[in-house]
């Protein structure tokens, strides 16, 4: 990527991104169709959508693993992308006290009973460094753990593409990612910042509407939410990332839309 800008070296990320995801979908299910236990072939057994007809009957198989695999290509070009300006990686591990873990519980207790609003505050405690605590080691596999290489800033963000949680997810991901805070303050040097963030791909609501996934809310502040443009914004440190992802996307769709249209003349005819 040598001499391009940041703009075309993202947009030539989600250009690679999409041609390799049309590729490997395309060929994958095409080779797939003399396999009975290929994914179309697995889902298309189901005698009441048979019942309306061999279109539907396939169509319905292929939505379900479209949807799911392209949740995964996002996911993998935000962590490309993100490479370009952090330092990345997919778990934190160390240790832990029992002081830390209780007053967590006990956080995520008074948001589920609604006697407190999430607020970044309410974790200050778990900045200070234990002395004298039993500790012990935990590992959490994140989603990103980032480090800002200019200013040395850490982020903690949990990911999910569609940001579709019931209460009890949405407390475990947060105790889950409170935990991996307490872990990177107890190994860090003192005073370094530490952010936490819920994020979605996109907003499910609409990318110019407002975000009310009150079971999300219940339990992270607004400050902690990277939705839709905000998440893409972050990744490519632009204010301009999410219009750049998006529209580099939209100019290569034609590549996923050949591929599905590939896979249908191979099952349908």
């Amino acid at each position: 990527m040598s001499g391009l800008s940041t703009e075309e070296t993202i947009r030539s990320l989600v250009r690679t991104a999409i041609a390799d995801y049309a590729e490997g979908f395309k060929t994958r299910h095409k080779a797939e169709i003399d396999d009975p236990a290929g994914v179309i072939n697995m889902k298309i057994h189901n005698v009441f959508v048979a019942a309306l007809g061999p279109e539907t009957q396939y169509y319905t198989a292929l939505v379900r693993s479209l949807d799911s695999s392209l949740g995964n290509m996002l996911e993998s070009l935000a962590f490309n992308i993100a490479h370009l300006f952090f330092d990345v990686k997919r778990k934190v591990e160390g240790p832990l006290s029992v002081e830390q873990t209780r007053g967590i519980a006990e956080l995520l207790e008074k948001y589920k009973r609604h006697e407190l609003a999430p607020r970044i505050g309410d974790y200050d405690f778990l900045r200070q460094k234990p002395i004298g605590s039993k500790l012990t080691v935990k590992r959490h596999d994140s989603d990103y753990y980032l480090a800002r290489r200019t200013t040395g800033e850490h982020f903690l963000i949990e990911l999910k593409i569609g940001g579709d949680l019931d209460n009890k997810k949405a407390r475990s991901e947060k105790e889950a990612i409170l935990e991996q805070l307490a872990i990177l303050s107890n190994t860090l040097p003192e005073g370094i910042p530490i952010r936490i963030y819920f994020a979605t791909a996109y907003n499910r609501f609409g990318e110019d509407k407002p975000w009310r996934q009150e079971r999300v809310r219940q339990f992270f502040a607004n400050e902690e939410l990277l939705i839709g443009l905000d998440f893409w914004n972050f990744i490519c440190q632009s204010e301009n990332g999410y219009s750049m992802v998006v529209d580099e996307y939209r100019k290569n769709a034609h590549l996923i839309r050949e591929a599905l249209d590939s896979i249908r003349r191979t099952y349908l005819g």
